[in-house]
C-alpha cells in the first residue's frame, strides 16, 4: 500500500470508529438509561436493534447511491446525518424517542460506513486487501476498546446523553478527512434506481425483523407482531421472485453464485448472530446481576477489543500460512468456545480472570471478522463491489440485530417461565452458552470452502507447497 491508499483506510476507520464507539457505549449505559426511562433495561435492546434494523433497510441502496453522486459527497452527507441524529438521542425523554433518534441515525450509518468502504476497495489492489483491512480494523477497533470505559465514566460521572453527544468531534474530523483525501468516485454506466425491489426489500427486512420483536411478548403487541413477522416473509419471498427478473436489482442475489462471497454471507450471519449477543448481554450481566458499577463493567467489558487489536497485528501472517478455510473453521470453534466460557462467571470471578477471558475471545474474534470480511469480496471484480458492499452491510446488520434480539428473548422468556420479573445469574449463563454454540456451529459452514479459496487475497499459495503468488491486481 502506497502512503494515499494508507490515509484512505485510515479516513474510512474514522467512520467506522465513530459506529462502533456509538454502539459499544450504548450497552454499557443501558441500566442507567433505564432508570431514567423507569424501564427494565433488557426492553431497551430496542434501542441497539432499531438502529440496526434501520442499518439493514437501507444499506442496499447504499451502493447505488455512492454510484450515482459519488463516495465522497456521500460519506460527507451521511456523517451529517449520522452525527444529528447523535445529538438528538441525547436529548430523548423516553423509549420511543430514542427508537426514533435511532433510526434516523441508522439512516446515516447505512450510508456512512458501506461508502466509505466502498471507496477502499476501489483504492486498493486485491493482494494488499488483507492489509488495507488491518489498516481500517485497528483505528475502528479503538471505539470498543475505548467505548465501554468512556461510557462507564460518562454514566457515572457525568450523564447518559453524553454517550451520543461525543459523536459530534469524531464526525467534524471525518468530515474534513473525506473533503481533503477521497476522491468523489462515480461508476459510469449507471442502472435505473430499483424502486421496487427497495420497497420488497424494506418491508421484509422491517417487518420480520420488528415483528420478531413483537411477536413472542405476552401482551398487546403480540398479534400486530405475527401480522409483521407474515408481511416480512412475504415481501421478502417476492422481493427473491422480483430480483431473478430485474438487470439490477437493489440486492443482487446472484452475487451468491460466487463461493466465497456466498459463505462469508451464509456462514458469515450464524458467526455474527453469536457475536452480537456479547455487546448486550456482558454489560447487563455484569450490571444487573454482579451489581457492579457502569465504569467498573466498562473497564472489565474492553478487554476483550484489546484482545481484538492484538489479532489484527498477526492476521495477515495466519492466514497467509493457514488459509481461509483452515483459519475460518478453526478458529469459529475456539471462538465459541471463549464465549461459552463466559458462562461460568459468578459475581465472585476475579477480575483478572474475566479480563483474561474476554481479551482471549476477543482475540479469536477479531481474526474471524478480518478473514470474513476479506474473502467476501476475493473473487469479485469492479462492478460487482459496489452491489456487493451494500449487500454485505446489510446481512451484517440483520445478523447482528437477531443477535441482540435473542439474547434479549432468552432473558425475557426464562424469568417469565419462572413467574419472575428479572432475569438470573444463571439465565445469563445460559444466554452465553447458546450464543457460544450459535458461533461454534458457523465452523461447520467455514469447513465447506474449497482448500485454495481466496489465495490471491490471503497469499496463502505464495507460502504453502512451493506455489507461486497469482500476480498482482492490476490497480494502483
Amino acid at each position: 500500500m502506497n502512503s494515499r491508499q494508507r490515509i484512505v483506510a485510515l479516513t474510512v476507520a474514522c467512520a467506522l470508529f465513530m459506529q462502533t464507539l456509538d454502539s459499544s457505549v450504548l450497552g454499557t449505559a443501558l441500566p442507567a438509561i433505564g432508570r431514567d426511562f423507569n424501564l427494565d433495561p433488557v426492553r431497551l435492546h430496542l434501542a441497539m436493534t432499531s438502529y440496526l434494523i434501520a442499518l439493514a433497510v437501507f444499506m442496499p441502496m447504499s451502493g447505488w447511491i455512492a454510484d450515482r453522486y459519488g463516495t465522497r459527497n456521500v460519506l460527507r452527507i451521511a456523517i451529517v446525518i449520522f452525527v444529528g441524529a447523535s445529538i438528538g438521542c441525547g436529548y430523548s425523554t423516553s423509549i420511543l424517542e430514542l427508537v426514533l433518534m435511532r433510526i434516523v441515525q441508522g439512516v446515516g450509518g447505512a450510508m456512512m460506513v458501506p461508502v466509505a468502504r466502498l471507496a477502499l476497495l476501489r483504492a486498493v489492489p486485491k493482494s494488499s486487501l488483507v492489509q488495507a483491512m488491518t489498516w481500517v480494523s485497528v483505528p475502528a477497533l479503538l471505539g470498543p476498546v475505548v467505548g465501554p470505559p468512556l461510557g462507564g465514566f460518562l454514566v457515572t460521572y457525568a450523564s447518559w446523553p453524553w454517550i451520543f453527544w461525543i459523536n459530534v468531534p469524531i464526525g467534524v474530523i471525518g468530515i474534513v478527512l473525506a473533503t481533503i483525501f477521497f476522491e468523489n468516485l462515480r461508476a459510469p454506466d449507471i442502472p435505473k434506481f430499483d424502486r421496487v425491489g427497495f420497497l420488497y426489500s424494506a418491508i421484509g427486512v422491517a417487518g420480520t425483523l420488528f415483528g420478531l420483536e413483537l411477536a413472542p411478548r405476552s401482551n398487546a403487541a403480540t398479534l400486530p407482531g405475527y401480522g409483521l413477522l407474515i408481511v416480512g416473509i412475504i415481501s421478502a419471498l417476492l422481493y427473491a421472485r422480483h430480483a431473478r427478473r430485474h438487470e439490477a436489482p437493489i440486492l443482487d442475489l446472484s452475487l451468491l453464485s460466487v463461493s466465497t462471497f456466498r459463505v462469508s454471507i451464509l456462514a458469515g450471519s450464524l458467526f455474527r448472530i453469536g457475536i452480537g449477543a456479547i455487546p448486550f448481554l456482558l454489560p447487563l450481566m455484569l450490571q444487573q446481576s454482579y451489581g457492579r458499577s457502569a465504569l467498573s463493567s466498562g473497564l472489565i467489558t474492553f478487554s476483550a477489543a484489546a484482545g481484538a487489536i492484538a489479532m489484527k497485528f498477526v492476521a495477515p501472517r495466519a492466514l497467509a500460512v493457514a488459509g481461509f478455510r483452515k483459519t475460518l473453521t478453526w478458529n469459529a470453534a475456539l471462538a465459541g468456545v471463549s464465549i461459552a466460557v463466559i458462562a461460568a462467571f459468578t459475581d465472585a470471578t476475579s477480575v483478572v480472570v474475566m479480563l483474561m477471558v474476554l481479551f482471549i475471545g476477543g482475540f479469536f474474534r477479531s481474526l474471524q471478522f478480518t478473514a470474513i470480511n476479506a474473502i467476501g469480496f476475493a473473487d469479485l471484480d469492479d462492478r460487482q463491489m459496489s452491489r456487493a458492499t451494500g449487500f454485505s452491510a446489510m446481512v451484517q446488520q440483520l445478523s447482528l440485530s437477531i443477535g441482540v434480539s435473542i439474547a434479549a428473548l432468552i432473558l425475557q422468556l426464562l424469568p417469565y417461565l419462572r413467574t419472575e420479573a428479572t432475569a438470573s445469574e444463571t439465565d445469563y449463563s445460559i444466554a452465553f452458552l447458546f450464543v457460544g454454540a450459535l458461533v461454534t456451529a458457523s465452523a461447520l459452514a467455514f469447513a465447506r470452502l474449497e482448500a485454495d479459496a481466496g489465495q490471491a487475497v490471503s497469499g496463502h499459495a505464495a507460502t504453502v507447497g512451493g506455489a507461486h503468488r497469482p500476480p498482482s491486481d492490476p490497480r494502483t
